[in-house]
């Protein structure tokens, strides 16, 4: 049968042909390399000795934190310490103690639109949102209920009656509510009331001590109130007017944050290990030891964006100021919700968002008639919203179609974001990145230590906002 076919064939076939011709080839490809623009367009900054000290003017006022929960248990449980976030809350620093309290929280569920508080009623119970969303209104000047914001998971309200001035489980002169709280979603709360944690910390307390050791006054809150800026910073005393009657002029110093926050570098490694044989005779085109080393480095950048947004020391989701988390009001991006997140700081220079929410928010705008403008950058347009491009960031998580939208200004200038990294350090390829001959051991395999120094730090907190809990499913 194969003499006939050879018969039929007048030319050399291709198969024969084939092992005579060389062939062409690429480089190895790596189809998870993404665009990395938060590396891309964050400022870099120098650091030296592997630290970098953000000195600010001293905070008197409370700064209020997450609430964390343990899942470890079928019902949700507060995680005791991360009481210490609530101002309320933020004098008592033994652990036990807070543990005790938030062992006495009661679930409660409130199914969408229901009323959670009303206003002129006064507080008997912390508020800590497990899950939903709660809304809050007060009563305008012309009747109408003024939309102040939304809260999501891990934050709470109602701790300003805790503030007590007297001695007791209940302060009849506490003040009463001034908004009315509304689920916007079906909601789980979990409450504490106030009369068991003062009877919690009677008993933990020792002879000398009263209630004033654990729980803030308003008498204290107020003096705290009288003595900063708009911004809870410590004021500077000055003097402002006409100088006719020849006024003493006050003298002032302004007062530094005794306890800087440092930032350490953080390290990305791995050992790459090659064998001789293989970095001596498979090396053409293509030099295998380099694309090795190309194809590390990548993996490494992509890792370390990663981290830049979702550790949980440094990273940008995890360090946003209790006040620049901001929740969408009705679950998608809304160019409301985007004018929000702007509005809460001077100069955003980027906003970075996964494409899915990038989506989102483009389908809302055409919802709506209204059409993103771009702007140029690098030479190339970018879909913006009042003027701040949107880039793509796809190390934000998207998890049960939730995800979040980070805006920021950049630049130690303008007092914002900075990226961290230390050049010069030996064996240097690239910034920051090192690649250390390691040796040969004794099966003829070279081992190459390469390493990536770099963190991110957010100069004051209003640099950084983030729109939580973007609803990217299609509607």
């Amino acid at each position: 049968m194969s003499e006939k076919l050879n018969a039929l064939i007048t030319s050399l076939p291709k198969e024969q042909a084939r092992p005579l011709t060389e062939i062409s080839k690429t480089r190895p490809q790596m189809e998870s390399i993404s665009s990395r623009n938060l590396l891309k367009y964050l400022p870099w900054v120098n650091v030296s000795g592997g630290y970098y000290r953000v000195n600010r003017r001293q905070v008197l006022e409370i700064r209020p934190g997450l609430v964390s929960f343990d899942t470890s248990h079928p019902a949700p449980e507060i995680y005791g310490p991360s009481l210490s976030q609530m101002p309320s809350l933020s004098k008592i620093k033994d652990d036990e103690l807070l543990n005790r309290i938030a062992a006495v929280a009661e679930r409660e569920e409130f199914a969408k639109n229901a009323p959670i508080v009303n206003g002129g009623t006064v507080p008997t119970h912390l508020h800590i949102i497990y899950s939903g969303k709660v809304s809050f209104f007060e009563p305008g000047v012309y009747d109408f209920a003024n939309a102040t914001g939304t809260m999501g998971p891990a934050q709470y309200f109602g701790g300003f009656g805790l503030y007590s001035d007297k001695d007791s489980p209940a302060d009849a002169t506490a003040p009463s509510y001034t908004y009315n709280a509304v689920a916007r979603t079906n909601v789980v709360i979990l409450k504490i009331e106030f009369a068991k944690i003062k009877d919690i910390i009677r008993d933990f307390m020792r002879a000398t001590e009263d209630l004033h050791t654990y729980l803030y006054t308003r008498v204290e809150i107020s003096e705290v109130f009288n003595k900063t800026n708009r911004k809870g910073e410590k004021i500077v005393d000055l003097f402002s007017g006409l100088h006719d009657n020849e006024p003493s002029i006050p003298s002032t110093f302004v007062a530094y944050d005794a306890t800087p926050r440092e930032y350490e570098l953080h390290s990305g490694q791995t050992i790459l290990k090659i064998h001789t044989k293989v970095a001596d005779l498979y090396n053409s085109p293509y030099n295998q030891t380099e694309e090795q080393v190309r194809l590390t480095v990548e993996e490494l950048r992509e890792a370390q964006e990663h981290e830049m947004i979702n550790n949980k020391s440094f990273g940008l989701l995890h360090n946003a100021d209790f006040r620049q988390r901001i929740q969408t009001e009705t679950g998608p991006p809304t160019p409301d919700d985007m004018d929000e997140l702007l509005s809460k700081r001077r100069k955003t220079q980027y906003i970075f968002a996964h494409s899915k929410a990038i989506a989102a928010f483009t389908r809302e705008c055409t919802k709506r008639g209204i059409y993103p403008n771009t702007v140029e950058l690098d030479g190339k347009q970018t879909i913006a919203w009042r003027g701040v491009p949107i880039l793509t960031c796809n190390k934000i998580p998207v998890v049960d179609g939730l995800t979040s939208i980070i805006a920021v200004r950049t630049g130690e200038e303008n007092q914002g974001v900075v990226g961290l990294f230390q050049m010069g350090i030996p064996d240097e390829i690239e910034s920051s990145m090192s690649v250390r001959f390691m040796g040969i051991d004794e099966k003829a395999i070279i081992s190459y230590l390469i390493t990536n120094y770099f963190s991110v730090a957010v100069l004051v907190p209003d640099a950084l906002g983030i729109l939580e809990n973007v609803e990217v499913g299609i509607h």
